[in-house]
């Protein structure tokens, strides 16, 4: 098992150098130049443009300016974010656990959420009540992440003035319990939008899983010796139901970061996919490559938890490894 674990060590430090790099050079290839606004300054002397090239490590070829990068990142040095006026590693600390924030809070409903659902929806297939909420599902699942967003805002936050519109915080918000609960308040609105359809993709998947383990030899022999029912699906039937979820996990991450990035971006919360599409819209070199090498760990780190976490509900896998 040990030797899977480092081999999976190795496979995700070989994305996240494969994704970088592909960051590096095309972002690099792109048409919009971070210093054009102060070229074009008429106040600017003519070589400004290649003095501040040259300073903030954007002069030379494309291999010269990655190997300074290199470099520069194994000492931990990300460069200095040009619109943020900062260095990266200082602002990707700001946003990052805002982020963490948001997406621990979707990911823990919605997967707590989807795996209740979904096993109850399986496990009492003829159920009314089970096919309702299984089309239900299909209909936000039908839904973007955007979308749902956008409804959130018009309908409990303006309509109804139940929820603040955007932003992480009030501007005078007090401390100690009040300022965490007016935190939590500002949080309801993004996590539900992210965790909402979330919630639908892993009810569908443990449905099916909860179904096919329903009539398995062993459920059936449980029930023969007089067991009962809750004690059948807690003790025999969810925990081999979990497996195909725990593996969904894993590629549940990169969705969810696409979807953070929409739902930062609609409801002004101040993470990492909104200081994405900020770096992105300002030509921010270095902050780019910087959010896209947090992102990318952020996303090996979750497949990896979510292969630990199938190792832990499936004892045969251990065996093989």
């Amino acid at each position: 098992m040990s030797r899977a674990i480092l081999g999976r060590l190795a496979q995700a430090a070989l994305v996240v150098l494969l994704v970088v790099t592909a960051t590096f050079a095309l972002i690099r290839l792109s048409p919009r130049d971070p210093f054009a606004a102060v070229a074009e300054s008429p106040e600017a002397p003519p070589d400004v443009r290649d003095r501040l090239r040259g300073q903030f490590g954007f002069a030379g070829p494309l291999h010269v300016q990655y190997g300074l990068f290199v470099v520069n990142a194994v000492r931990g040095d990300l460069g200095w974010s040009l619109s943020r006026s900062a260095p990266v590693r200082q602002v990707l600390a700001t946003a990052l656990p805002n982020t963490l924030v948001l997406m621990g809070s979707a990911l823990l409903f919605g997967l707590f959420g989807g795996i209740a659902l979904g096993a109850w929806e399986g496990w009492r297939p003829g159920s009314a009540l089970a096919r309702a909420a299984d089309r239900a599902g299909l209909v936000v699942l039908a839904v973007p992440e955007f979308v749902l967003a956008l409804l959130l805002v018009l309908g409990p936050a303006l309509a109804l003035d139940l929820f603040p519109v955007g932003g992480m915080r009030d501007d005078f918000a007090p401390s100690g319990l009040r300022g965490l609960l007016d935190r939590l308040h500002h949080l309801a609105l993004p996590a539900l939008a992210l965790a909402t359809i979330l919630t639908a993709v892993v009810a569908r998947h443990q449905r099916a899983a909860m179904a096919a383990v329903r009539e398995r030899e062993f459920v059936r022999a449980a029930r023969a010796k007089g067991l009962g029912e809750w004690r059948i699906f807690f003790r025999h039937a969810l925990r081999n139901a979990l497996v195909p979820v725990l593996t969904l996990a894993g590629v549940l991450i990169p969705s969810l970061l696409g979807g953070a990035v929409l739902v930062e971006t609609v409801f002004g919360w101040p993470g990492m996919g909104r200081l994405t599409v900020d770096a992105v819209l300002s030509a921010d070199y270095h902050l780019v490559v910087g959010c896209v090498l947090v992102s990318s760990l952020a996303v090996v780190t979750g497949s990896l938890l979510a292969d630990l976490a199938v190792l832990w509900a499936d004892p045969r896998l251990r065996r093989d490894r």
